[in-house]
C-alpha cells in the first residue's frame, strides 16, 4: 500500500535548467568530462535501459547501445523537453513518477543510471533501495553523486570558513533538497542493497572558473580523464560515479510486464484510453502525449 507520506521531492517543473545551466551556463568542461566516465562504465549494449533523472534527455543519447530507454523524471515539462530532443518513437519510454515509489514491476531493468539526482535526495537509501528492487540479478547500476569530501570543502574548513566536516559520514544540505555525501556511506548504502562496487572513477578535478579560462578546453578534458582513473584509491573531486553490480534479489520480470501500481503494486495494469488502471484499487494513472504520470492517481 501507498504510504500516507514519503521524503520531500525536488521538483523541476516549468524550470529552464537545461537551458540556464548547460546550453548557456558555460558547462562544457563538465559535460564533457560526465561524457568520458559514462563511456568507461556503461555495458556495451543491452535490451533495456533506466534513465532515473533524464530531466530534458541531456545524458539519453549517450546510452546508444540499449534498444529501449526509460527516461524517469519528476518534471511532466522536463520530459516534454526531452521529447522535443529525442522524439517519441518505440525506443524511448517516458515516465513521470517519484523515485521512492517507483512504478515498475521487480526484476525489469538489467541496467540503470543515476547521474546529477541523487544529490537532490532527501533520503539517499531509500531511493537506491527503490532502484534496487527494479533491477535484474547481475544488473549493471551507474551512479553519480556529489561527494563531501572534495579537496575545497576540505581546505575550507581546515581554514574555518565552513561549519561543517568533510570528514563525517552524514549528508550535509548546502541547500535545500540539495545534498553533498560521504563516499564511504553511499558505498554503505549500495553494499547493504547486495550491490558490489566494481570500479569508481573521480570526475571534474579542475572545476575552477580560473582554470576553465585559462586552459584550452580539450586539454582540461584530457586532464580530468587521465585524472579519474584514480578513483578507485581516492576520492577527493566534486562528482564521484561509480558502477556496481545487483547480486541475488528480484528474479528478471515476467516476459511483457512491465508496469505496475505504485500505491498497491499491483500488475499488469489495464489500458484505458487516457490512463492506466490498476484492477487492484481503482486508482488510475494519466497517460498523455506519449508521457506516462504516476506521480498522483487521475481518481478512483
Amino acid at each position: 500500500m501507498m504510504p500516507e507520506s514519503s521524503p520531500p521531492v525536488c521538483n523541476y517543473e516549468g524550470s529552464d535548467y537545461q537551458e540556464t545551466f548547460w546550453d548557456r551556463g558555460e558547462r562544457a568542461y563538465e559535460d564533457q568530462v560526465e561524457a568520458i566516465a559514462l563511456r568507461r562504465l556503461l555495458p556495451p549494449g543491452g535490451k533495456l535501459l533506466l534513465e532515473v533523472g533524464a530531466g530534458a534527455g541531456r545524458n539519453t543519447p549517450r546510452y546508444a547501445g540499449f534498444e529501449q530507454i526509460v527516461l524517469l523524471d519528476y518534471s511532466r515539462t522536463q520530459l516534454q523537453k526531452a521529447q522535443q530532443r529525442l522524439g517519441t518513437d518505440r525506443r524511448y519510454i517516458y515516465v513521470a513518477a517519484d523515485v521512492y515509489r517507483l512504478p515498475f514491476v521487480p526484476g525489469l531493468f538489467p541496467a540503470a543510471t543515476m547521474i546529477r539526482t541523487l544529490h537532490h535526495m532527501a533520503d539517499a537509501p531509500l531511493a537506491i533501495a527503490q532502484i534496487r528492487q527494479a533491477l535484474q540479478p547481475g544488473a549493471i547500476f551507474i551512479l553519480e553523486y556529489a561527494n563531501k569530501r572534495n579537496l575545497k570543502a576540505i581546505l575550507r574548513y581546515l581554514l574555518r570558513r565552513q561549519s561543517w566536516s568533510p570528514f563525517t559520514p552524514e549528508p550535509v544540505e548546502f541547500v535545500e533538497l540539495n545534498f553533498d555525501f560521504h563516499p564511504r556511506a553511499v558505498s554503505t548504502w549500495l553494499r547493504e542493497q547486495d550491490f558490489v562496487i566494481e570500479r569508481q572513477l573521480t570526475v571534474s578535478h579542475f572545476r575552477i572558473n580560473l582554470l576553465k579560462k585559462l586552459i584550452p578546453l580539450q586539454l582540461l578534458v584530457n586532464m580530468d580523464a587521465l585524472a579519474q582513473l584514480t578513483g578507485s584509491w581516492w576520492q577527493l573531486t566534486p562528482q564521484v560515479f561509480v558502477r556496481s553490480r545487483a547480486e541475488g534479489g528480484p528474479q528478471p520480470a515476467e516476459p511483457g510486464s512491465f508496469f505496475r501500481c505504485p500505491a498497491c503494486h499491483y500488475s499488469p495494469l489495464q489500458r484505458g484510453e487516457t490512463s492506466l488502471d490498476c484492477p487492484g484499487c481503482g486508482r488510475r494513472w494519466g497517460v498523455q502525449d506519449g508521457i506516462y504520470d504516476f506521480r498522483k492517481p487521475m481518481g478512483t
